[in-house]
């Protein structure tokens, strides 16, 4: 499994996420979102079907009997309902993925940025884990040291 840790500086998380979330459904693969707040998981999902108009990023908030068949589910509970081999943790507050996951985008700010940097440290002797850091840099992610 690899976790991508993105520590957002320029966009918020919504408009992070839409860019990321693009990626994993051009991949063709289905992704979870997670964060403990439903105001935030509304606001992504907004952000998620206005992301363009040629292009909008279907999703929905887990609870209903649509979940299985989501291409991104959202919800604040690590329960990959869609068969998502992608969580996006959402909400700087880590979550073990347990089994299933390929890979985890982690998402932390200022705010959370100790926790991430405890999370780093706790994952860094995991067999079969590999860990990224990304940092936004002129409007893309680059990988940092």
């Amino acid at each position: 499994m690899r976790v991508d840790f993105y520590l957002l500086s320029s966009d918020p998380a919504p408009t992070a996420i839409t860019l990321l979330a693009r990626k994993v459904r051009e991949a063709g693969e289905h992704l979870l979102v997670v964060a403990d707040d439903l105001d935030l998981l509304e606001t992504i999902s907004g952000a998620l079907w206005n992301a363009s108009a040629e292009a909008f990023l279907a999703n929905g908030i887990a609870g209903d009997e649509h979940d299985a068949r989501q291409p991104i589910l959202l919800s604040n509970e690590v329960e990959p309902a869609n068969g998502a081999k992608f969580l996006l943790i959402a909400d700087g507050q880590w979550r073990e993925p347990g089994v299933g996951f390929a890979r985890v985008l982690y998402l932390f700010d200022d705010s959370s940025r100790g926790q991430a940097r405890e999370t780093w440290k706790a994952l860094q002797d995991r067999e079969g884990l590999e860990r990224k850091f990304w940092k936004q840099q002129g409007g893309r992610w680059v990988e940092g040291p």
